[in-house]
């Protein structure tokens, strides 16, 4: 497939470094020419410095062929025109553009983006996407990261492993034998930074990172298996009363857990902005870092704080400070990936990476056929992918165990029958199965292939 990428920043480099890994015809457009640079050195990808909204620039890239342009550039504006020049003049078929502006994104102005007006097929919203990953984080505290598949029947969970888990040092296939009705898979692992896909004689360790497919009615029990104490959470204290913390605030209000939450903003007119939109949520002016304002806003008494400015430190400071004055769990939004690693020695239980979430779901719209979502793990290192198995898909009518999965995946969950059930080796799939795996990502394209989705686009 070729596919034209405007934007070589670090979601536009992600994206192209996804669809160039699996073996499309990519071209990445910027105007910063260092940034071409490091694309096309970096990835076998060919680059074009340029304004992605000027016809001659996508004529240079190929638009007059291409399949599928991404428009994911810093500029609202620029992303909008880009994906118009696209249709009109290049008559590319499939039009993404990343739009931060919630003007753009107002629900009553949706028929903007109609094919005879301004053409664009997939708008995504980093702001959006962060706020329903915070709210995820939020209903599991004891994870560090959790996705949901399936409908919501299935849920990727990430826990850290710790002294008092009682399967340490137990292989996994006796997980099975131990607990044989949990709809429950351990599929990865990261240890010493390295992430793997384990095999069944392989132990958990103290320090280990997994992430386990379970059904949803086994949350609360996988994670007492793996010694994590589900808490209900009542008080929430929000640092970063911007468009993620106000969208987190009023989903908060929304919802029927009726959560008291408190939101933090610094800056006066966001801060005023912020009290008028929500009705039962307290907000306070002022600096999130202050440990007078931090006790006014009940942060000894909070069951969570979510730090969500658009300064990667202040947030980590934030729940560092959170977590000194009583804050059982906090989570911090952060951009920069290098920063990760401080996170465990700083104890800041779980964080948010917008550069994640936003290539989640231009993945899971750019994986058109079948398959349903993706979500991408850490620095773009695996993937979960949720498919519909095809009738021509070469594991169809087979058992697991008959299949040649390669050694970096796992399949962490089936929906067979409308029933969502753990998969074992015996587990035959058949056509119309939802399949959910998790893939190292450089196997991802013989995952595809397996499924038979890459040829099913459009």
């Amino acid at each position: 497939m070729k596919v034209i990428i405007c934007g070589a920043g670090q979601v536009g480099w992600q994206i192209a470094r996804h669809l160039s890994g699996e073996r499309n015809d990519v071209t990445v457009v910027d105007s910063n020419a260092d940034l071409i640079r490091r694309a096309t050195e970096t990835l076998d990808v060919q680059g074009i410095a340029g304004f992605a909204s000027y016809p001659d620039v996508l004529d240079r890239a190929g638009a007059s062929d291409a399949e599928m342009i991404i428009a994911a550039t810093h500029s609202d504006e620029v992303n909008m025109v880009t994906c118009q020049v696209a249709h009109s003049v290049f008559g590319i078929n499939r039009k993404i553009a990343r739009l931060r502006s919630q003007s753009y994104l107002d629900a009553i102005y949706s028929d903007l983006y109609r094919r005879d007006h301004m053409p664009i097929d997939v708008v995504i919203s980093p702001e959006k996407e962060v706020a329903a990953a915070a709210l995820q984080r939020l209903s599991a505290p004891a994870s560090f990261d959790t996705e949901v598949f399936m409908e919501g029947e299935a849920h990727l969970l990430g826990i850290t492993i710790e002294e008092e888990c009682p399967v340490v040092n137990t292989p996994l296939r006796q997980l099975t034998d131990l607990f044989s009705t949990l709809r429950a898979v351990v599929v990865g692992v990261r240890r010493d930074g390295t992430l793997f896909v384990p095999e069944a004689k392989d132990q958990l360790f103290v320090g280990d990172d997994c992430y386990v497919f379970c059904h949803r009615d086994d949350i609360s029990r996988t994670m007492e298996i793996f010694g994590k104490k589900n808490t209900k959470q009542e008080r929430v204290v929000l640092v970063g009363g911007g468009n993620v913390g106000l969208m987190v605030a009023q989903h908060l209000e929304a919802g029927p857990q009726r959560i008291r939450t408190k939101v933090i903003e610094m800056d006066r007119k966001k801060a005023e902005k912020a009290a008028e939109a929500l009705e039962r949520t307290i907000v306070l002016n002022g600096d999130g870092l202050n440990a007078a304002l931090l006790a006014e806003a009940g942060i000894s008494r909070a069951d969570a704080m979510l730090a969500v400015t658009d300064d990667d430190k202040t947030n980590m400071l934030a729940c560092v400070r959170a977590k000194a004055e009583g804050c059982d769990y906090v989570i911090a939004l952060i951009n920069d990936p290098t920063l990760v690693p401080l996170l465990t020695p700083l104890g800041i239980d779980a964080y948010i990476n917008p550069r994640a979430t936003t290539v989640s779901s231009i993945l899971r719209h750019i994986r058109h056929g079948r398959v349903r979502a993706v979500y991408s793990i850490g620095d773009a290192e695996a993937e979960a992918i949720e498919a519909e198995v095809l009738s021509t898909s070469p594991i169809a009518g087979r058992k697991i165990s008959e299949i040649d999965f390669p050694e970096g995946v796992l399949v962490g969950m089936l929906r067979k029958g409308g029933k969502v059930i753990r998969p074992m080796g015996s587990t035959r799939i058949d056509e119309g199965d939802v399949i959910a795996v998790f893939a190292m990502a450089e196997d991802v394209p013989q995952v595809e292939q397996l499924l038979q989705v890459s040829i099913d686009f459009f």
